[in-house]
């Protein structure tokens, strides 16, 4: 069998497209696994997972610790909210405790970019990265690249448009990286203050006006205002940046073609997304949910089967 190129998943930068493709083999082959009545396989019967997360989260975290149990693996969750990292105990040493347990896998979400690198560097077990700051989400970009392939068959040549707060979004950075390395094209849209710098730098097409994007792309990936990340303001009113990057229904159907719309949520409705637009069959949203069940699976299987080696 094929096997991954890397030892830990730590950013999309790191994979080479025949990884994505095992990757998305491998979700393919769990996806049938989650739809069957009895949805769990013995694959990782001998691994323990310790999911460890520094930020909130709700999605993530439940769709790698369903996907761990799927796969029959022992789950430690960690919050940091309620440990002795509020008592001053540093990243490593609350790590290396957890794996003097006899842990074989860190799941880590943390607010400072790197994060998961400078852990894989100083501890002995699989790290994979499920979110580090506002620097990469692998996982997350792999699962929306996963939904456009099932939705248009390929991600090949597709345009897609990612529309929103790109400044401070992690999810924004991975997805650039997995849609070019796949042959998408990419453009980002949303206001020149969310826009960074160095993004003409990655190849990346940028739009201020979004019809124009919308009227551009195959696909669109509706990112949310990250709010907890600003400590300034980047545009004038939530109302007014609605007006000007808020997909409505009039606006998907003024279109001269039907576009597909992601999500990765949380989902601010009213703001970057109307209910109508995130409840309608363009939607993708519960799709990407459900994928990303499979494709954490896939990680976290490609990724246990080098340890076991």
């Amino acid at each position: 069998m094929s096997e991954l190129s890397v030892n830990h998943l730590l950013g999309i930068k790191y994979l080479k497209e025949k990884d994505i493709q095992l990757i998305f083999e491998t979700a393919d082959h769990f996806k049938e696994v989650i739809n069957r009545p009895i949805k769990k396989v013995p694959s990782l019967r001998d691994i323990t997972i310790a999911n460890l997360f520094f930020e909130n989260s709700t999605r993530t975290k439940l769709s790698f610790e369903l996907a761990e149990k799927r796969l029959s693996a022992d789950v430690i969750n960690f919050s940091a909210a309620q440990s002795s990292v509020k008592k001053g105990e540093t990243l490593i040493d609350t790590v290396n405790n957890i794996l003097s347990m006899k842990v074989d896998m860190v799941v880590m979400r943390h607010p400072n970019p790197g994060a998961g690198v400078f852990l894989s560097k100083h501890v002995n077990a699989s790290i994979v990265n499920a979110g580090d700051g506002a620097h990469e989400h692998p996982t997350q970009a792999l699962l929306d690249s996963f939904s456009i392939r099932e939705r248009l068959g390929t991600v090949t040549g597709k345009n897609v448009v990612i529309v929103g707060d790109i400044l401070h979004s992690r999810v924004a950075l991975s997805n650039i990286y997995a849609l070019q390395l796949q042959g998408a094209n990419v453009m980002v849209c949303g206001p020149k203050t969310l826009i960074p710098k160095y993004i003409g730098d990655l190849g990346v097409k940028v739009e201020t006006d979004l019809r124009k994007a919308l009227n551009w792309c195959d696909v669109a990936n509706m990112l949310r205002v990250q709010n907890e990340r600003m400590d300034i303001s980047y545009f004038p009113s939530t109302r007014e940046y609605t007006q000007q990057f808020g997909v409505t229904k009039e606006l998907l159907d003024s279109l001269d073609k039907e576009i597909t719309i992601m999500h990765p949520g949380p989902i601010n409705r009213g703001v970057e997304i109307t209910s109508d637009v995130a409840d309608s069959k363009q939607a993708i949203i519960l799709d990407q949910v459900q994928n990303g069940v499979a494709i954490r699976m896939a990680v976290i299987y490609l990724l246990a089967s080098k340890i076991k080696q």
